[in-house]
């Protein structure tokens, strides 16, 4: 099994949605050796945004509410995938990546802006999960 968690800040937008759209992701796929989940450095138990909501139920991924949950410690075994520079240092000791060494760039917060703009940071994440899954399955694939 590869488990894969995603972290932003509060875990209400940015690595809520990174967490359903590879769901779904992989699910296209028919992957199953996935595991994908969420937190936030910050989380205080906060639902996910409205926004966030809509952009997942345009793209077809689950958009129901989901209280955040905060990151305690890093577990073996699971690759933790940043949307910043700055959140990866901030994780010691396990498996991290951001979302620059993917895609160039790193996923700027779209918390308290408008749907247009969480639109166009669910394509950069999407952007950021396809190369993900392509480099693990070919990795695997090269075995």
């Amino acid at each position: 099994m590869i488990k894969i968690c995603f972290i932003c800040t509060g875990n209400t937008c940015r690595s809520i949605m990174a967490e359903r759209i590879a769901k779904k992701k992989a699910k296209q796929l028919k992957e199953k050796q996935f595991t994908f989940s969420s937190k936030g450095l910050r989380a205080q138990g906060d639902n996910i945004t409205e926004n966030a909501k809509i952009v997942l139920k345009e793209m077809g991924a689950l958009s129901s509410n989901r209280k955040s949950v905060a990151v305690k410690k890093l577990e073996n075994g699971t690759l933790y995938v940043t949307m910043t520079d700055s959140q990866k240092e901030n994780l010691k000791g396990g498996k991290v990546i951001s979302f620059s060494s993917l895609i160039g760039r790193e996923i700027s917060d779209p918390y308290g802006q408008s749907l247009e703009v969480y639109r166009q940071t669910a394509r950069e994440i999407e952007r950021g999960i396809d190369i993900l899954l392509n480099k693990i399955l070919n990795w695997r694939n090269e075995l």
